[in-house]
């Protein structure tokens, strides 16, 4: 009998940032048949300078559910709002509701330094949400009889590597614990990111070339350069007491894993 696909989640503050810093990992792990699902803290209401918050959220969740589509996943939004994202209650219920409903092997998450606060509070409530799921006397609003996640224990963990590879202070993150070579879906991941049209414009319009698409290509290749090859993510595992240690992903794509 063949064994059920790996599921796993990736939960970033914004539509494009997972898209942007593991979607090839996403990309390779769909083409090997498990199931991916984007989830948002967010819907990016303050990701214009021209539209209305309702405006610009409508259209970046449209915009996050084709590039879900694109790779075969499904996207999610905890519906909360730009710079007022934080680890309270409400979004730790919601995803917390979101955990129990994917039930995922594993889950993707910010690095928790990383250059923007809503980055850090999405990193947080990853954290949080990823150890409770699992407890059944941890109810979440009116749906009491939400069940706890089907498989019973604490998923594996990841973290994205910060944007640059480098803190607050800029001091150079540390090397990552492994790296996965994206060089075949670079293009793909280019596509992925390209149907968040609304930042593409954006930027283009702000920078006169499409910055959108360039830095994401710049940010892979520097991380490839650690290990050889054109292009790569890097990702850290969580190794604190009570967490997962299994290697899912570097197990899924042993080929394309460097490192760790």
């Amino acid at each position: 009998m063949a064994s059920e696909p790996k599921t796993i989640l990736a939960l970033c503050a914004h539509p494009d940032d997972a898209e942007f810093r593991c979607g090839g990992t996403l990309l390779l792990l769909a083409k090997r048949g498990w199931r991916v699902h984007i989830a948002t803290a967010g819907a990016g209401d303050c990701g214009t300078a021209e539209e209305s918050p309702n405006a610009i959220s409508q259209r970046r969740r449209k915009e996050a559910q084709d590039a879900a589509a694109k790779l075969g996943g499904t996207f999610h939004c905890l519906e909360g709002n730009d710079l007022r994202i934080f680890d309270n209650d409400e979004l730790r219920a919601a995803a917390v509701a979101l955990m129990r409903a994917v039930d995922p092997d594993c889950v993707i998450t910010h690095y928790p330094i990383d250059y923007m606060p809503d980055h850090d509070a999405t990193s947080a409530i990853a954290r949080a949400v990823v150890f409770t799921a699992a407890m059944p006397n941890y109810t979440v609003g009116p749906a009491v009889s939400l069940p706890p996640t089907r498989k019973g224990v604490v998923p594996l963990y990841y973290f994205n590597g910060p944007l640059g590879m480098v803190d607050w202070f800029g001091n150079p993150t540390p090397r990552a614990h492994f790296y996965v070579d994206i060089a075949s879906v670079e293009e793909e991941k280019a596509e992925l990111l390209a149907c968040h049209v609304s930042q593409r414009e954006w930027l283009r319009r702000h920078h006169g070339v499409d910055q959108y698409i360039n830095e994401m290509r710049h940010w892979d290749e520097q991380i490839g350069a650690a290990i050889g090859v054109a292009y790569a993510e890097g990702f850290f595992c969580h190794r604190g007491h009570g967490f997962s240690q299994a290697p899912l992903i570097q197990e899924a794509l042993v080929d394309l894993v460097r490192g760790g």
